[in-house]
């Protein structure tokens, strides 16, 4: 893989972890102010999507090595 596409990636995985934890951060929040629990899954699951989407992004520049 060319180094630029792996900077890009590695650019792309950085904001999504800010993200994962701004997230977090938000679901602690709605939790700790009793927010509507149809509001906190809704949270929950776009957490999850992004935490799926770095998972991929790291599959792509970790190589897969058999030992």
């Amino acid at each position: 893989m060319p180094d630029q596409d792996q900077a890009d990636i590695r650019h792309t995985l950085a904001r999504l972890r800010q993200e994962h934890e701004d997230y977090d951060a938000a679901i602690n929040a709605m939790i700790q102010t009793s927010c509507d629990d149809l509001q906190i899954q809704r949270m929950k699951k776009k957490k999850l999507a992004v935490k799926d989407k770095m998972t991929q992004l790291e599959d792509q520049v970790i190589p897969d090595i058999i030992a």
